[in-house]
């Protein structure tokens, strides 16, 4: 059985939704301690749009996740285990809010 280590949310947003976006991100930290990364303005890694990525123990995904839910007001969050195995965790264990959005998982393949 594999052990989760953590969760990342990846919130996605473009030129139009990047401060909504921000502050969704800002609140979720400010709320839960959770650790907020950058806001990329291009795509990264196997994410197809512009991103900020949330970082957060595994405790927390029962509080982190229908938060999320209930205020991402229409933006598209990809949420995720970390587990060790990036490509399962990326493909078989997603969870997906709003539109299903095409990930480039070429990286994690050898």
């Amino acid at each position: 059985m594999q052990r989760i280590k953590g969760y990342h949310a990846h919130i996605y947003y473009d030129a139009q939704t990047m401060e909504q976006a921000r502050a969704l991100c800002e609140e979720a930290a400010r709320l839960f301690g959770v650790s907020m990364g950058r806001m990329h303005q291009k795509p990264v890694g196997p994410h197809p749009d512009w991103s900020c990525q949330l970082a957060f123990e595994p405790e927390l995904v029962g509080v982190v996740l229908p938060w999320l839910a209930l205020y991402r007001k229409g933006l598209v969050v990809f949420m995720h285990p970390l587990t060790g195995d990036e490509l399962a965790d990326h493909r078989d264990h997603a969870i997906w809010m709003g539109a299903i959005r095409p990930l480039d998982l070429a990286i994690f393949e050898d």
